[in-house]
């Protein structure tokens, strides 16, 4: 028997973020329960892991509690695209904010050390550049991004409270611009919108004049972050940033895209979306010190197995 498999409950298990979460986990040996109610993720993420053992699929909203038994649990669970959570706007902040009490009371009762995906969404459109994690934030309360951003910036507070008031064992880490296989290919995001523009020959859309930055974090490089900080003493709390600290403009990403694909796109340029953050880039000299962690693909190395995801997704679509 193999006392040191971890039972982990893996929220959003079968998003983007999450499949991928689950194959590390699994392949160190651990039992996962993926649990996720399908509204952004896909059984296709995850079906080649069902006929694992230490694999258990469950269906279930985080807005609803949850009795199980398990050591460590990963938080998932949230539309984590500006297209998907201003969909439901109100059942996005529920997610973020009801969601988090479950799995808190949940961490709570089991005595499980749980960590929370949160996002450099926290920082709104930061005023302070790269953003460091003491960096408050300059967020929009009542805005259209307001049910994320908010959410996130609630649940956050409600695991440092859970912390302090019941000595749980918490970790906080804020999510940058994450891509890779697996991403939602009609999610809005720039990466997805680009790649599948760019192999159909369609024009690249390029909100604003396209000067505004992001910083790219290929799943792989995040991944190893989660497990990093989970793995870290039970002192260290986070909020940790999570990204690459790489900076392109979005025409940058745009040609780049057009010149891996060979794509015959050309630019098309649209007025910029409400609230839309015209910087972004994570100073993660706290994740180097924590976790020597610092993301080790760059953008043209990870385009590369993104754009073949996205190529055959849609010749199968055909």
């Amino acid at each position: 028997m193999n006392f040191s498999k971890k039972r982990v409950l893996i929220t959003g298990g079968s998003g983007f973020l999450g499949s991928h979460l689950c194959e590390r986990l699994l392949a160190e040996g651990n039992d996962i329960l993926c649990l996720d109610n399908f509204f952004t993720g896909t059984k296709e993420n995850i079906i080649h892991l069902l006929d694992n053992p230490n694999f258990e699929l469950l269906r279930h909203d985080v807005t609803f509690p949850l009795y199980v038994e398990v050591d460590e649990i990963y938080n998932l669970a949230c539309p984590a695209s500006p297209i998907h959570y201003q969909f439901d706007p109100v059942q996005t902040t529920k997610t973020c904010v009801h969601g988090a009490i479950n799995m808190l009371g949940l961490a709570k009762r089991v005595k499980a050390k749980i960590f929370q995906a949160s996002t450099s969404e926290v920082y709104g459109d930061p005023q302070v550049h790269p953003q460091p994690e003491s960096y408050w934030g300059r967020v929009n309360p009542i805005g259209f991004r307001s049910c994320y951003d908010e959410g996130k910036r609630c649940a956050e507070t409600l695991f440092f409270d859970y912390n302090r008031q019941h000595q749980l064992r918490i970790k906080v880490g804020r999510i940058f611009n994450t891509y890779g296989p697996r991403m939602h290919p009609h999610d809005g995001r720039v990466v997805s919108n680009f790649i599948v523009q760019a192999l159909q020959n369609e024009p690249i859309t390029v909100y604003g004049d396209g000067s505004q930055t992001r910083s790219f974090c290929y799943v792989d490089d995040l991944i190893d972050a989660f497990v990093g900080i989970m793995d870290t003493d039970d002192a260290f709390t986070g909020p940790m940033n999570m990204g690459n600290p790489g900076e392109f403009t979005i025409r940058e990403l745009a040609e780049m895209v057009i010149e891996i694909t060979g794509s015959a796109s050309k630019l098309s340029f649209k007025p910029l979306p409400s609230d839309d953050p015209l910087q972004r880039r994570p100073d993660i000299t706290l994740a180097k010190e924590m976790i020597d962690w610092q993301p080790s693909i760059t953008l043209e190395q990870g385009l590369q197995p993104t754009i073949a995801y996205f190529d055959q997704l849609l010749s199968q679509a055909k």
